[in-house]
């Protein structure tokens, strides 16, 4: 029932227009784009290169970098050099605020280099500036045939919509509370702001919105008014997540309801990574929830269980670490060697009570003895007993039942 449950949430994705970033589809029937954000000097090329390659090896389908001064935007079209130079062509998006009409005017090349222009119409321009200079990025986007994402953010919302929208509350014979008129400022401020790209002549085809906030419940309620009242792809993402644990279960609670009903073309996970840790657990988060709602798959997923008193060795906890590692690390090359291999299914599981039968249900699971058990390990392929594992090889001696299954399984592909 779960599954089936799953696949229709896949199947009956929100009907949207098709935006082309590079090489990438979004919206209409395209899987749901994993995108993530460099967190790098942009004016240092080497080393933005080097952490969007290493986005993108790890999956990050776009890789948005800040464009924010002059140096920024000189670096655009050299960081975009190099990473053809490694064969990476990664569709980058540039995330401009307050001056980003001044940089994308006086640096055409820039402005060519990008993939997608995203712009906060919150910071886009004060008073009377806002409109001239919201245009001037939208005419750039038409002259060098750019998508835009229009992206509003409650932290940085348009103090003239929210005015308007508070106005218009108070008039109300029964006012909405605070929480209800902050939310439609972002529905209202993304909406018109993207009735006034189309005016400036972007094409509705090339067009993204977002609307980000950080609470969970509120991020739900604004992307399914949003979804009901447009049919451009929508971005999600829930802004300054946090970091570990709670950044994690928060954007996971909040995208898999909209993923379920149907909502979203883009996601991001956007994590405060711990001190020195690395960029990519985003993309890998974002994978996983893609990967377990049934939506995407990305690399092998392994079941493993949790452990009990059955269970004191930790052998099986690092024989599943150790395969999960492993399967990720291989991906890069199985996907350029085999079709269909990120859907196969692994099981390390911990005793006999619930072992057998989980790894049954896998594509090869190891029942590994619990306490008192007799040390063997039987292996399963594809629902069937096929050898029994003893003594100290066993994790190297299982992977190379993965090595075999891989390369006997799935077809090469051609060339």
């Amino acid at each position: 029932m779960t599954h089936q449950i799953f696949q229709a949430g896949a199947e009956q994705r929100r009907a949207t227009r098709q935006v082309r970033i590079g090489r990438v589809i979004v919206g209409s029937d395209a899987p749901v784009v994993v995108q993530s954000m460099t967190n790098t000097d942009t004016a240092d090329v080497l080393g933005t290169a080097m952490q969007i390659a290493e986005l993108a090896r790890a999956g990050s389908e776009l890789v948005r970098i800040t464009v924010n001064n002059e140096a920024a935007a000189k670096a655009v079209p050299h960081i975009r050099d190099r990473l053809l130079a490694l064969n990476m062509d990664v569709p980058l998006v540039g995330d401009f605020h307050y001056n980003g009409h001044k940089l994308l005017s006086d640096h055409p090349a820039c402005a060519e280099a990008l993939a997608k222009l995203r712009i906060n119409p919150g910071n886009v321009g004060a008073g009377t500036k806002r409109d001239p200079q919201f245009a001037a990025i939208v005419e750039i986007a038409c002259r060098y045939d750019k998508p835009v994402r229009i992206g509003v953010n409650w932290g940085s919302l348009d103090q003239s919509v929210l005015a308007r929208i508070m106005d218009e509350n108070a008039g109300r014979a029964e006012p909405r509370d605070a929480g209800a008129v902050m939310r439609e400022a972002l529905v209202v401020s993304a909406l018109e702001s993207a009735a006034k790209a189309e005016e400036y002549g972007l094409g509705g085809d090339r067009i993204i919105l977002s609307a980000k906030v950080s609470s969970v419940q509120d991020l739900i309620a604004v992307y399914r008014d949003l979804a009901q009242r447009c049919d451009y792809p929508l971005h999600l993402g829930l802004t300054e997540a946090g970091m570990g644990s709670k950044g994690i279960v928060a954007s996971t609670a909040a995208l898999s309801v909209l993923l379920q009903e149907g909502i979203g073309d883009t996601i991001r996970i956007s994590l405060t990574p711990e001190p020195d840790g690395s960029r990519t657990q985003e993309v890998v988060v974002a994978q996983e929830i893609l990967q377990t709602m049934g939506l995407r798959a990305f690399t092998p997923m392994v079941t493993a269980c949790p452990g009990c008193g059955r269970t004191t060795s930790t052998f099986f906890q690092e024989l599943a670490s150790g395969i999960q590692t492993y399967v990720r690390e291989q991906m890069p090359v199985w996907r350029e060697q085999y079709d269909g291999v990120e859907n196969m299914t692994l099981a390390v599981m911990g005793c006999v009570v619930n072992g057998p039968g989980e790894s049954k249900h896998a594509n090869i699971g190891i029942s590994l003895p619990g306490t008192g058990e007799s040390p063997a390990a039987p292996v399963f392929v594809d629902g069937e007993k096929t050898v029994t594992l003893r003594g100290d090889t066993i994790a190297a001696e299982f992977k190379a039942i993965v090595d075999d299954y891989v390369s006997t399984r799935y077809a090469k592909k051609a060339g």
